[in-house]
């Protein structure tokens, strides 16, 4: 990847934070709840809200990653 597609990808996902997650530590947040719903989910133990956020989160960085945002 040439320095100057890095630098866009980098200011795109910077974005990405900013827009849908408000900060880096917002969406760490996210994704620290979705590693946690993947070793104990069960019925009832996160709310639907819950599990939609962090599949929001994952997509994003998927699509940021193939470059499809």
């Amino acid at each position: 990847m040439s320095d100057l597609n890095k630098n866009i990808a980098d200011v795109r996902f910077s974005k990405l934070f900013e827009d849908a997650y408000g900060s880096p530590t917002e969406l760490a947040d996210i994704l620290d709840l979705g590693l946690e719903m993947l070793f104990y989910v069960e019925e009832g133990a996160f709310s639907q809200r819950e599990i939609q956020q962090v599949v929001t989160a994952l997509r994003d960085i998927n699509g940021m990653l193939k470059g499809k945002s």
